[in-house]
């Protein structure tokens, strides 16, 4: 049996079928229901934030929250990030401009953004990448200094709070996904937390083709709201999320215990007065120093069916639909990271033994020293 690099967290069928019973009484299936006003109603408690936008997925949550702003020239971001963060720039008509990411936490440097900024930037993107939180004051000063929004992708931050504050709640807006692979999931789903009450508005008629009433339509919209379904799999996870979380912090200390100063591997650091969500567990090769690649690694972990993912891999800016339009050069340490980095699989029920496995096999691979054609084992 294949060992996934994630596997989704879900109640018990028992839960969910009592959660969505009475769905089959009222045959409300869509259109903001009972379910998904509840689930909106929960997690604006739960992040203690107060406004917050539920939609069809993450990426629509990026897309729509850029479209509602009605920006317009260059948004600062990162390639260190999944295909949804450039893809939301570029379909608005805005042009990314990549900033480098630094070599600590992976998130944007940015002691490099400031030099990034035209008179065409009208705002910054940055990624909260694998949990690890971007210096968020920083960021902010240096918006407020040029006049730029913030929007972050806050994707991998459910749950985490910063200095007892959400995570979420930094910027002018954070869109988080709630994908299957996440830490808290709604099956797919996504949500926009805003302060702004007139950029809920427009986030909203964008989610709902401007519709307010049987005979209103505001403004010209299009769909991304979610379903009954998804929002009654959102309530039922959210009164688990925090036990989830827990789970997954043994396996991520486990992995600190066995793979932590061993020459070659670099894991990232603890970040101070972070609340981690645990989300990912990302493991950076130095192949001269460890004795072979990540890639090397990625497949043999593959023959003993643990699907390690390389993420992310390759930057955004490599992507073949932006042929010729960037370079990599512009983003060496995103690049270096890239091309050696390896997310080992983590969920809440993954056990132990399993972990030690995986722990095995990497830590085997750097007993291998190869001089000439003799093979010497320390």
């Amino acid at each position: 049996m294949s060992i996934l690099v994630t596997r989704s967290s879900m109640p018990t069928l028992e839960e969910y079928v009592a959660e969505i019973k009475d769905i089959w009484e009222t045959h409300w299936l869509t259109n903001m229901g009972k379910k998904h006003q509840m689930l909106q109603k929960n997690l604006m408690k739960y992040m203690n934030v107060k406004y917050l936008e539920l939609l069809v997925n993450g990426h629509m949550a990026l897309e729509m929250t850029l479209q509602a702003m009605n920006l317009h020239g260059e948004v600062i971001t990162t390639p260190f990030t999944f295909a949804s963060t450039t893809h939301s720039i570029v379909r608005n008509n805005l042009e990314p401009v990549f900033c480098d990411v630094n070599s600590e936490d992976y998130t944007i440097d940015v002691s490099k953004i400031e030099n990034l900024i035209t008179d065409r930037t009208c705002a910054i993107m940055p990624v909260h990448v694998y949990g690890n939180v971007c210096d968020v004051e920083e960021i902010k000063r240096i918006a407020d200094k040029y006049g730029l929004k913030i929007i972050y992708d806050a994707a991998h931050t459910f749950g985490e709070v910063y200095k007892g504050n959400c995570v979420s709640s930094y910027g002018d807006a954070s869109c988080l996904s709630f994908h299957a692979t996440k830490v808290f999931n709604t099956i797919e789903g996504g949500a926009v937390v805003y302060h702004d009450e007139e950029l809920g508005k427009a986030i909203y008629n964008l989610k709902n083709f401007g519709i307010h009433g049987p005979e209103r339509v505001e403004a010209v919209g299009a769909n991304a709201k979610m379903n009954e379904f998804a929002a009654a799999m959102g309530i039922c996870n959210l009164r688990h999320v925090d036990e989830e979380i827990g789970k997954r912090k043994k396996v991520v200390e486990h992995y600190r215990k066995r793979l932590s100063n061993i020459d070659g591997i670099k894991l990232c650091p603890i970040q101070k007065d972070v609340k981690s969500n645990f989300a990912y567990f990302p493991v950076v090769f130095d192949e001269k120093k460890f004795g072979v690649s990540r890639n090397e690694v990625f497949n043999e972990l593959s023959k003993h069916n643990i699907m390690a993912r390389k993420y992310f891999y390759p930057l955004t800016s490599t992507f073949e639909c932006f042929h010729g339009k960037f370079s990599s050069d512009d983003t060496p340490v995103a690049r270096h990271i890239a091309n050696r980095v390896l997310t080992l699989p983590l969920f809440a029920d993954l056990e132990i033994p399993v972990v030690n496995r995986i722990c095995d096999i990497i830590i085997s691979l750097n007993k291998k020293i190869f001089i000439g054609s003799v093979i010497c084992y320390n």
